[in-house]
């Protein structure tokens, strides 16, 4: 069961669709949002979530205080999972007077990428474990534009993926090991 675990809807419950999503643990979601807040990353931010699945990340920013969040997702199972779970979010957060915007997007990420023109100041990229490196680097280099001075991104891999090469632009700033998970952490240069 995904959950969503800090904020204002901290412990409301997210769909999640049969098996074609690996969602990121609790743990290592509190690990990543402790982090976060303690930078002051979230308030106020943008968020997006490239390969969404629930978008429990996405959804995590603004329980915790981002004001926006866009969520891309091809599987058009998934992305309907991802309504569904941004709208119990947005009634939940309403239902305490706070506003947000989230948008799904049904798209493969590099078209979304190719056609986006919104501006981000912290990004999710996990994707399913089977997608290559060069392909996540072409992603990361065709995000570029999109981010905020000082934008924080964040990048999921399987821990037998390799090193990922990150384009000119980002600063790396460290690596995370969960077991079978490696978290990247970026900032826009």
């Amino acid at each position: 069961m995904t959950r969503i675990i800090g904020g204002v809807a901290g412990s409301l419950k997210l769909a999640s669709p049969a098996k074609s999503t690996r969602p990121t643990s609790d743990r290592i979601r509190e690990s990543i949002f402790s982090r976060l807040e303690s930078r002051g990353a979230i308030e106020e931010a943008r968020a997006l979530d490239l390969y969404a699945g629930t978008g429990a990340l996405a959804l995590e920013a603004l329980s915790r205080g981002a004001k926006s969040a866009h969520l891309v997702e091809r599987d058009g199972k998934a992305a309907a999972v991802c309504i569904q779970n941004a709208n119990t979010i947005q009634r939940a957060l309403e239902k305490q007077g706070i506003e947000v915007f989230t948008k799904i997007i049904n798209k493969a990420v590099g078209s979304f990428l190719a056609s986006d023109s919104a501006e981000y100041d912290l990004v999710f990229i996990d994707p399913p474990y089977e997608i290559e490196n060069d392909q996540v680097e072409a992603e990361l280099e065709a995000l570029l534009p999109r981010l905020s001075k000082g934008a924080v991104v964040i990048v999921e891999r399987s821990s037998r993926s390799g090193e990922l090469n990150f384009p000119a632009g980002y600063e790396f700033e460290e690596k995370k090991n969960y077991g079978d998970t490696d978290v990247n952490w970026l900032t826009k240069n």
